[in-house]
């Protein structure tokens, strides 16, 4: 075996949650691409047809299902349909998430409970319910944000809370699964890329953070998507626990 096969996903089988638009496709469609068959959870089922075709141009299997995170009957679902269709599965993205920009003094009990739910809540019950039935070798790969990590000039409470949350919970995770399951459990702390969020954004934001950013740029979907195969795959065997800020040096500035 070469240091590139490593990298391979062939014959395995990947959940991505988040996985009807922006970043989660690029996850769906890189995993594909290195070999494995894709699993297409997200809330708006309506958009995963999309997904799909990119995943079967690709030469691979996809199956898709709609999927609310903050709910725990339907991650078991996600899970369930994966088992019934590919039978079985190696790698989870926890991608699915939500946010907002509300200063803390007006945000309410509902929203702020709503991004937890998504983002955090949500990511603990569809890991939960993946490591019910991942075999060893499986990987765990948590999206988080450098938000949980740092600031950035909105007023994101419950967001940043979630992210760092997720952070810990990776850790926690990692250190009941690695050894006694041979299940990986690792995040990535994306910064800046397009999204549905980063639309949200304030007129002129993303280019007064630019500053902040040693690169000088925003990043590429696909950059990010490599760290995503990368951690799903063999290549980071001796990898878990960890969080890879992926932001052009943000962090460090």
């Amino acid at each position: 075996m070469t240091v590139t096969d490593l990298f391979r996903l062939d014959g395995r089988v990947a959940v991505v949650t988040g996985a009807s638009s922006g970043l989660g496709v690029a996850f769906a469609q890189a995993l594909a691409e290195a070999g494995a068959d894709v699993v297409l959870g997200a809330r708006r089922a309506e958009k995963l047809a999309d997904t799909a075709r990119l995943v079967e141009a690709a030469g691979r299997r996809a199956v898709t299902v709609a999927t609310d995170v903050s709910d725990p009957e339907s991650c078991t679902a996600l899970v369930d349909a994966a088992m019934a269709e590919l039978g079985k599965v190696d790698v989870l993205v926890n991608n699915a998430g939500v946010g907002t920009a509300v200063p803390a003094t007006r945000e309410t009990p509902e929203q702020f409970r709503q991004v937890i739910d998504v983002n955090l809540n949500g990511c603990y019950w569809m890991a939960q319910a993946c490591g019910r039935v991942m075999q060893p070798g499986g990987s765990i790969i948590n999206i988080s944000s450098i938000l949980g990590i740092t600031t950035a000039g909105l007023p994101q409470a419950a967001y940043s809370a979630s992210k760092a949350g997720l952070i810990g919970l990776t850790r926690d995770l990692a250190q009941q699964w690695t050894g006694r399951k041979g299940i990986r459990v690792n995040a990535i702390a994306p910064g800046f890329f397009e999204s549905e969020m980063t639309e949200q954004y304030p007129e002129g934001y993303l280019e007064l953070m630019r500053g902040r950013i040693p690169m000088a740029r925003k990043g590429d979907p696909q950059e990010l998507a490599a760290t995503v195969v990368f951690l799903a795959s063999d290549a980071a065997g001796y990898v878990t626990g960890q969080t890879w800020a992926v932001d052009g040096g943000l962090t460090i500035t």
